[in-house]
């Protein structure tokens, strides 16, 4: 049966690439900050104030 390998073989690449095309999309970005975190208690006592927020990521 010679014509079973193209049929076998053409079934194979389309559930490759239906198996690829269903990958989830990347998530997006927020461009909105998460809020920052509040002072507690002991830093609250020990500067009076909240202290300044540092600029940068580290």
């Amino acid at each position: 049966m010679p014509s079973l390998k193209p049929v076998v073989c053409a079934s194979l690449l389309a559930l490759t690439l239906a198996a690829c095309s269903t990958a989830p999309a990347a998530p997006s970005l927020d461009p909105v900050p998460p809020p920052a975190p509040r002072p507690d208690a002991k830093t609250q006592l020990e500067y009076s104030d909240p202290p300044p927020i540092r600029s940068g990521r580290y």
